[in-house]
């Protein structure tokens, strides 16, 4: 690279994987802020600086780029989505990354699942890099699937890096949940990463490159709208909440995978949250999408839940239909969506 070239570097983001760890950093981590796109931008640039040997004035980002699965409207409608997918986009256009998304599949027991993204991911990447020339792609991911791509990447001359994290917590039923970088990818690529040891090493502890890295606790809430509704750390409650009321409702969606699922109240207010641990009489994997189920209202630690889920039998249905008796839920239950810590989950962008 002569002396006066700009360094041309384009960023792409792996969506459901840059969710699940900003969301790690948010309800898992003692930093407690969600990821900022601007200070992840500002450490590549800085980062690209040091392993190419030119100062930081002579690297520039000209293009990033964010792939997702994305819900229907109708889906979002439903899981109160669509005002948190709406300022997910905002932060994305004022940090200049272009979003890329399709659809999610549906699966027949109501849960979703992103297909393909990581080829549309690969393509897109493959054609600009041939395109633009790049000098350094940076891939944030962990999926060895895209070792392929850095192969090809490399023969257009241009370097990789590779932003990822790795870590593990408990949840709260007692299950380890772990998140690791392919160690195929770690080796191919020309600049690996590995962000959580930078992050918790305390000889970096006052960094401003670190500490740029998450969102000031006085911008989180333009980031997670949910934010709006805690308090010290704690989701707050409606005026109107009474705990420990019967409702009935209908499963609008199941993650059988990951043990959790919602469920939308007769009464037609927001959706409920509920783990396979509060399930009385059926597993998860005996549910499916549209069951009648009827639940008890009760306060979760990130909001309102559905606790003593049971599954309303055909019998029942019709029992109640002869007798008139309506035992739906009222007015009084709301949302207790809680962490959703995939992103079609998202995680569907907890």
């Amino acid at each position: 690279m002569r002396e006066k070239d700009i360094c041309r570097i384009a960023v792409f983001y792996d969506g459901a994987y840059f969710f699940k760890v900003s969301s790690y950093y948010v309800y898992q981590h003692e930093r407690r802020a969600r990821l900022s796109f601007r200070g992840v931008h500002d450490f590549i640039v800085s980062e690209v600086a040091q392993r190419e040997g030119i100062s930081p004035s002579r690297c520039q980002i000209v293009d990033a780029a964010y792939f997702q699965g994305r819900l229907t409207a109708q889906q979002a409608a439903e899981q109160d989505r669509l005002f948190s997918d709406r300022v997910f986009e905002d932060a994305l256009t004022r940090a200049d990354i272009a979003l890329f998304q399709q659809h999610l599949a549906f699966r027949p027991d109501g849960s979703f699942e992103e297909k393909r993204i990581d080829v549309w991911l690969a393509l897109e990447a493959y054609e600009m890099t041939s395109l633009k020339n790049y000098d350094v792609c940076v891939l944030i991911t962990g999926d060895g699937d895209f070792v392929p791509l850095v192969r090809k990447l490399n023969t257009l001359g241009a370097r990789v890096m590779l932003l990822g994290w790795e870590f593990e917590y408990e949840r709260e039923d007692g299950r380890m949940m772990r998140t690791q970088v392919s160690t195929g990818l770690i080796d191919r690529v020309n600049y690996p990463v590995l962000m959580k040891p930078l992050i918790d090493d305390r000889a970096r502890r006052h960094d401003s490159l670190i500490d740029g890295l998450f969102l000031p606790q006085s911008t989180q809430n333009e980031w997670d709208w949910r934010a709006q509704h805690r308090e010290n750390g704690q989701r707050t409650l409606p005026a109107d909440f009474v705990e420990g009321v019967e409702c009935e409702g209908t499963i609008v969606n199941l993650i059988a995978g990951k043990g959790y699922g919602f469920i939308k109240p007769v009464s037609g207010s927001d959706n409920y949250f509920f783990h396979a641990s509060d399930l009385i009489d059926i597993s998860i994997d005996g549910l499916h999408y549209d069951n009648k189920v009827s639940f008890v209202t009760a306060r979760g630690e990130k909001g309102i839940v559905a606790k003593n889920v049971r599954l309303i039998s055909d019998h029942d249905e019709d029992d109640d239909d002869y007798d008139g008796d309506d035992d739906g839920c009222d007015n009084s239950c709301d949302d207790g969506c809680g962490d959703m810590e995939e992103h079609n989950a998202m995680s569907a962008r907890a």
